[in-house]
C-alpha cells in the first residue's frame, strides 16, 4: 500500500512477462533507492519538491491563503496564465476536487489561439477579475503575449487601479521581478530549485488551488505523510519495477486510464511530468491518456486488437457519491435491465469490464483510491513525481532537463524576427 487511502494493483503481469524477470527488475531498483542519496547530491539544485516541508509548512501555507483571499475579495474570477508545468499541476487538482468556490480560475496562455483568448476574455464578461501570471524566465512567448493581451483587459476596465489585481509569480531577482516592482504587481517566488512540472506544492500551484476553495494545508499533509515513507514502499518498488521493465520487453506507451472525466487534466498533468522527465537519449515511455468509457468507442479497437505496444495504469476511485438514480418511467427504451440501478453503479461495471477485457490482452496495473479528496490526490501526485525521478534513474536519464522542448522556439523565434536585444 503507498498509504493508508492508496493502493496498487499489478494484475495479469506475468502473462506477459516471466517473474524472474520482474524479480530481478525490483532489485535494480532497489539499488537505486538504496543510493539515492548520492543522486539527491547530484540533483540538488532540482529537487526542491522532494522535502515537502520546505515550501508548504504551516507559514507558507498561511501566507498563500491570505493572498487567495484578497484575489476572492477584489473578483469573482481569477485568469490564470502560464503554460505546461505552470498550470497543469495546479488545473488537475481544481477540476479532480471540483469543490464550489466563489471565485473561479479559468485559463489562458497555454496556447496561442486567436479564438481561444477571445472565448476566455467573453467567458469573463462583466465579472470583476484578477490575473496570475506564472513565467520563471518570461521567455516563453504563449504566456508573455496572454499578459499584454489580460493586462490590457484589466487597465480598459479598471485604469490605473488595474496594478492591484495582477499578481505574478517568477524566480527572485530575475527580469520579471523587476518589472513587477516597477508596476507595483504583486510578487510571488517561484522557488529556483523546482521545474515547472515538479512545482504544484509551491506558490505556482498552490494560489491558484487556494483561489479554488480547496484547502492547502489539508493538500499538504498528504504529500507529507506520503514523503516520510515512501523509500520503504513496495509498491513504490514494484510500480517502477512494472513499468521500466515493460519499456524494456517492447511496450513503449504507457495508458494512464479513468471513468471519470474530471481526472482527464490530472492525466494531462502526468502526460507532461512523463514525457518531460522520461523524454531523452532515445529513451522514455510514451505517455497517453485513456477517458473512459468515452475513449472506449474510439481507440477500444485498437487496445483490443490492434499493435501490442500498450500496458495500462488505471486509477480507480471506490467510494463515490451516488446520486443519479436510474428509474423506469413508463417509457419503452429496451433499457429495463438497468432499472433500480444507479449511474455510478453501471460506471463501476463499466470499469471492471474494461480492466478485465484490457487485462487478458495487456499488462494493467491498477491504482485504487479509497476517496478523490485534498489529502488523497496530493499524496497521489507526490508518489507519481518521486516514481517518475526513480523511473529516469532507471534508464539513465537526467529527470530534470527538457532541451528538446527549446529546439522548435529556435524557429518560432527567427520567424517572428526576435533578436537578443528584443
Amino acid at each position: 500500500m503507498v498509504s493508508d487511502n492508496i493502493n496498487i494493483k499489478i494484475e495479469s503481469l506475468f502473462s506477459f512477462v516471466n517473474e524472474e524477470e520482474f524479480n530481478n527488475q525490483k532489485i535494480k531498483i532497489k539499488e537505486k533507492l538504496n543510493n539515492i542519496d548520492k543522486y539527491n547530491d547530484i540533483y540538488k539544485d532540482s529537487l526542491g519538491w522532494i522535502n515537502p516541508l520546505k515550501y508548504t509548512n504551516t507559514s507558507s501555507l498561511d501566507d498563500i491563503n491570505r493572498v487567495a483571499t484578497k484575489i476572492k475579495e477584489l473578483g469573482s474570477v481569477l485568469v490564470l496564465i502560464g503554460i505546461g508545468g505552470s498550470n497543469q499541476g495546479a488545473r488537475a487538482i481544481i477540476e479532480a476536487l471540483d469543490i464550489e468556490s466563489s471565485c473561479s480560475v479559468i485559463w489562458a496562455g497555454n496556447n496561442l489561439s486567436s479564438h481561444e483568448a477571445q472565448r476566455v476574455l467573453n467567458s469573463i464578461g462583466d465579472r470583476n477579475f484578477c490575473i496570475d501570471v506564472i513565467a520563471k524566465n518570461f521567455e516563453t512567448v504563449e504566456p508573455g503575449l496572454a499578459f499584454r493581451i489580460f493586462r490590457d483587459a484589466l487597465i480598459k476596465k479598471y485604469g490605473d487601479s488595474y496594478r492591484e489585481r495582477v499578481f505574478c509569480t517568477g524566480t527572485k531577482d530575475s527580469y520579471f521581478n523587476r518589472l513587477c516592482t516597477k508596476e507595483k504587481y504583486t510578487f510571488l517566488e517561484f522557488p529556483e530549485d523546482l521545474g515547472g512540472r515538479f512545482s504544484i506544492f509551491s506558490p505556482v500551484g498552490l494560489l491558484p488551488i487556494a483561489v479554488s476553495s480547496i484547502n492547502i494545508h489539508k493538500l499538504c499533509s498528504g504529500l507529507r505523510q506520503l514523503a516520510n515513507s515512501i523509500n520503504k514502499s513496495e509498491n513504490l518498488i514494484d510500480y517502477i519495477a512494472f513499468r521500466t521493465l515493460l519499456g524494456n520487453k517492447g511496450y513503449p506507451l504507457e495508458m494512464m486510464s479513468f471513468f471519470e472525466d474530471r481526472l482527464f487534466r490530472f492525466g494531462k498533468w502526468w502526460m507532461q511530468l512523463i514525457g518531460e522527465s522520461e523524454g531523452k537519449d532515445n529513451k522514455g515511455i510514451f505517455p497517453v491518456i485513456g477517458n473512459f468509457s468515452e475513449d472506449l468507442h474510439s481507440i477500444g479497437q485498437f487496445i483490443q486488437e490492434g499493435n501490442p505496444i500498450i500496458f495500462e495504469t488505471f486509477i480507480k476511485i471506490l467510494n463515490q457519491k451516488d446520486t443519479i438514480k436510474l428509474e423506469k418511467n413508463g417509457v419503452e427504451d429496451h433499457f429495463d435491465y438497468v432499472n433500480n440501478k444507479s449511474l455510478l453503479s453501471v460506471n463501476k461495471i463499466s470499469e471492471m469490464a474494461t480492466i478485465k477485457a484490457h487485462s487478458q490482452r495487456l499488462p494493467v496495473c491498477v491504482f485504487e483510491i479509497d476517496k478523490m479528496d485534498e489529502r488523497t490526490i496530493g499524496s497521489l501526485m507526490y508518489f507519481y513525481m518521486y516514481s517518475t525521478y526513480i523511473s529516469c534513474l532507471a534508464i539513465d536519464v537526467n529527470p530534470f532537463n527538457q532541451m528538446g522542448v527549446e529546439l522548435y522556439k529556435k524557429w518560432m523565434f527567427e520567424g517572428l524576427g526576435k533578436t537578443k536585444k528584443s
